[in-house]
């Protein structure tokens, strides 16, 4: 009997291609938990040094991915996920899906996309690792696979009559098989992401050669570790194969052709600065800018003089930033030049420019004629973009430092009954109540801020400030009972569920690629006080349960 239970465990089970959502791996990690723990971990990633925490690089990624996203009907799940995109700060090529809908670009990756279908490539490719839920199918399969290495123990309690090393053989057979069908669920996972993000490229519109660019691009990257390893320890399908599967796709596609934003060029001059800010990391950028200066195409041009305002408004000199930013607009309105028709109407990038105006003059803070101009730019590209959350930051900031803080406590109020999970909104309102001196109110916005951060106990502690501030009227105190039982609730339930997040952190991401070269950094695996960060982008336990590198 021992027998027969062991080669029915043992047989490989096959993993079906695009299996249909809301399967059996809603009894081990359901949509709505899955959610729960992405934001358990985005909550660590947003504290981290390396998340790039800048409105226009945010506001791209998001604009850029959501309209991925809408492509591909059903990509929401039965969830209706809202998916998030963001940036962190790496010098690796690679990208990564948590739990949930939220979506990481490593910044090195944004640099080296040279077009937009190149990026798209690679956020269809980690949309699809969600669309599949791939994270939730890799629990499931981990625990079947669980059960191979007990069968494996029964089969060398039997073969230990025959003698010790038969027993050592077979059992380690069996933990082999089982690391095995993890390394290929992997690869498989890799395989129908790549598929999915293809057609999503393809119904967005975008030129699906893009993908087959990038990929060649990451062999480039990885071809100094890749071409050490079997293709049979790797927990992602040679590049080659992957290139060559989407090569016979494209030939059965017709040809698109898609112009790159002018906002795509931009942000990666933003993403440049803000990649390296040592003096070392600022001279190269100057030396890029300089030298994308000198080329033919506008938008170049137009990325390298943008590049320059920002570095330099980085580097305290705002004179030279608003002259660097005025001929990269001079270059964007100019026009062709006699003889030279114009294929499509030039892209703007004005939410861009608008934003990068506003922060020029807020890095002026002693200066309050510019303080003016700053508000009344803000309060223009606020009415013009009002969905713009970055500028709509900007408008409050600029009220705080101009001064006109009644105005702008009743900006903000409004914009956080609009916005109720945006912190930044309610961290600038408590910065107006302490220039104001309502400390009752202001320890209330700190306890919303808190507690959208995570930090439940923190926010409960400031509630108590509010509780105890000698200017708290009869409606703050009814304000401060209404949170107080609501987050003591969540206090408990987050007590309760203290070993949920300990397995979202163990399955973190499913990996774009593999990456290059040995890093210092793998320390930071086994570390408990390593950066939250980097356990989600530098390989340790994936998705599939395997090291992303032997």
């Amino acid at each position: 009997m021992p027998m027969a239970m062991a080669q029915s465990v043992l047989a490989p089970a096959k993993i079906p291609n695009l299996p249909a959502l809301g399967g059996t791996e809603n009894q081990d990690l359901s949509p709505l938990m899955e959610r729960k723990l992405g934001e358990e971990i985005m909550r660590d990633i947003r504290r981290d040094r390396d998340y790039l925490d800048d409105g226009p690089i945010l506001e791209y990624m998001n604009t850029f991915g959501n309209a991925l996203v809408e492509a591909r009907p059903g990509a929401r799940g039965e969830a209706n996920y809202d998916y998030f995109f963001f940036v962190v700060r790496d010098p690796q090529l690679n990208a990564f899906a948590l739990p949930g809908g939220f979506i990481a670009v490593h910044s090195a990756l944004l640099l080296q996309a040279q077009t937009e279908s190149e990026l798209a490539s690679v956020l269809g490719h980690e949309i699809g690792h969600v669309v599949q839920r791939h994270i939730a199918r890799s629990i499931g399969q981990q625990k079947q696979d669980a059960l191979i290495p007990l069968a494996a123990m029964i089969l060398a309690a039997l073969a230990s009559r025959q003698g010790g090393d038969a027993a050592m053989g077979v059992f380690l057979g069996g933990q082999g098989l089982a690391i095995q069908r993890q390394l290929n669920f992997g690869r498989d996972a890799e395989r129908e992401a790549d598929r999915i993000g293809f057609q999503i490229m393809g119904e967005a519109g975008f030129d699906t050669s893009g993908m087959v660019a990038f990929f060649q691009q990451m062999q480039n990257s990885t071809r100094n570790y890749s071409d050490l390893v079997p293709a049979w320890l790797l927990t992602h399908p040679l590049t080659t194969e992957r290139i060559a599967d989407i090569q016979a796709r494209i030939r059965e596609q017709p040809y698109k052709q898609r112009a790159d934003s002018l906002d795509f060029y931009l942000v990666r001059s933003r993403a440049r600065v803000l990649q390296d800010q040592s003096t070392n990391g600022y001279n190269e950028a100057k030396q890029f800018f300089q030298a994308q200066i000198q080329q033919e195409s506008w938008q170049q041009r137009a990325a390298g003089q943008y590049g320059m305002a920002f570095l330099t408004m980085k580097q305290g000199d705002t004179a030279a930033a608003q002259t660097w930013l005025d001929k990269a607009y001079d270059t964007v309105n100019r026009p062709p030049p006699p003889g030279v028709l114009a294929v499509a109407p030039r892209s703007k990038a004005e939410t861009i420019f608008a934003a990068t105006s506003i922060e020029i003059k807020l890095a002026q803070p002693d200066n309050q004629a510019v303080l003016a101009k700053a508000v009344k730019e803000a309060e223009a590209a606020h009415l013009k973009f009002p969905l713009s959350r970055g500028i709509a930051h900007q408008y409050g900031e600029a009220m705080l430092a101009a001064g006109q803080l009644e105005e702008a406590a009743v900006y903000l109020r409004d914009q956080a009954q609009l916005y109720r999970s945006d912190i930044e909104i309610f961290d600038i309102l408590a910065r107006v109540y302490s220039k104001q001196g309502k400390l009752a109110l202001q320890h209330i916005a700190l306890a919303e801020s808190y507690a959208l951060q995570g930090g439940t106990l923190s926010a409960l502690d400031q509630l108590n400030y509010a509780r105890k501030a000698p200017d708290a009227s009869f409606y703050d105190q009814s304000l401060i009972d209404a949170r107080e039982r609501e987050w003591q609730a969540r206090r408990r339930e987050e007590m309760g569920d203290k070993g949920k997040k300990d397995m979202a952190e163990s399955r973190p991401a499913f990996k774009a690629e593999l990456k290059s070269g040995s890093e210092n950094k793998n320390n930071n695996l086994n570390n408990p006080f390593a950066s939250p960060l980097d356990r989600y982008r530098q390989g340790g336990v994936g998705a599939d349960g395997m090291l992303t590198k032997p």
